[in-house]
């Protein structure tokens, strides 16, 4: 029987292949258990903190649901509404949080923060997202992988679009290894260049334990026999004043009909950590389109077309996250 309690998710690359299979198959029994309107208790009489230093709807809402769901309480702290990291240390804001709490949700900036909150406050802590890694939406999306490809994730083939030195094309890259996936950054050489090469080496080390692949290409070759085809945001928070520079360098890697025919899979599914700009509907995207700057890494005809999971795929952010919460902070081991 798998245990993770007390275990921090700092990054899928601190899990073996069996402890992510739990994970997933608990989602999924998760997820009927709510479907079905079954109250819970796995989580009663524990308090969860979430400390948000980047503003997120799904992640916020994933976790607060998640954590009422099964009868925990929740706090929220944003960047303004604490003095974690300004008049107090990470080291003495963690010992303290770790007194008050069960448990802490970190989405910001840096993975060391969110590493030294595990590392002082006693609790399990989970990564929201920092620069380098995002391992709670691997979780989601393959959970609605395994929802929408009859095939098992050992022979699905994930394609990575556009931004590949982001934190997303990271965490993609650490998920597929650690369950022998095959995987594909394709994106500008410039990029590939920038890439972390450590993060290179490392994967390549799981894939050689577990049978995944990992490559990097500007080929459009490379996505011949895709399963899924995945992109992002070609600026992330923080990065708006490189919209020129990214618009030019990633605007032949939008995500097109075009793109997905290219693949030769008729049932090729296109998923998105959201927010996407596939229209002009947003604030930003029409700002920059009158400034003369096409954001949108992908089509609006791709998003709302029948190859689209996207919204599935946001809603198993609370499921998998329901999941991750209860591994490592619940009452008892919930077997799947």
């Amino acid at each position: 029987m798998v245990d993770l309690r007390g275990r921090s998710f700092l990054t899928l690359m601190d899990f073996t292949t069996e402890e992510i299979r739990y994970m997933l198959d608990l989602g999924h029994k998760l997820k009927a258990k709510k479907k079905a309107g079954i109250v819970g208790e796995l989580l009663r009489g524990k308090n969860v903190v979430l400390m948000f230093d980047k503003t997120s709807t799904r992640t916020r809402c994933s976790f607060e649901v998640a954590c009422h769901d099964e009868g925990a309480h929740v706090t929220y702290l944003d960047s303004k509404s604490s003095q974690v990291g300004k008049k107090e240390s990470i080291e003495d804001s963690a010992r303290i949080l770790g007194g008050f709490f069960d448990g802490i949700e970190y989405r910001g900036y840096s993975q060391e923060l969110v590493e030294d909150l595990a590392k002082y406050s006693g609790i399990p802590v989970w990564n929201g997202l920092t620069d380098v890694d995002h391992p709670t939406q691997i979780l989601a999306d393959m959970m609605t992988i395994e929802e929408h490809i009859d095939k098992p994730l050992k022979d699905v083939k994930v394609v990575f679009v556009g931004d590949i030195r982001n934190n997303m094309c990271y965490a993609w890259m650490y998920g597929c290894a650690k369950m022998g996936m095959d995987f594909v950054a394709y994106g500008p050489d410039v990029l590939a260049e920038q890439m972390d090469k450590e993060v290179i080496e490392k994967v390549a080390a799981v894939n050689e334990a577990t049978g995944g692949t990992c490559t990097i290409s500007s080929d459009i070759a490379a996505i011949k026999g895709a399963d899924v085809i995945y992109t992002d945001v070609w600026a992330s928070m923080g990065e708006e004043d490189q919209i020129p520079e990214r618009v030019a360098m990633l605007s032949p890697y939008k995500i097109t009909m075009e793109m997905l025919e290219a693949t030769g899979n008729p049932d090729v599914k296109f998923l998105h950590c959201l927010p996407a700009f596939h229209d002009f509907n947003t604030v930003l995207a029409k700002t920059q389109m009158e400034l003369g700057y096409d954001i949108r890494e992908v089509t609006d005809e791709v998003f709302r077309s029948e190859h689209s999971v996207v919204f599935d795929e946001a809603e198993n952010r609370m499921h998998s996250i329901k999941a991750i919460v209860v591994a490592t902070m619940a009452n008892e081991v919930v077997e799947v």
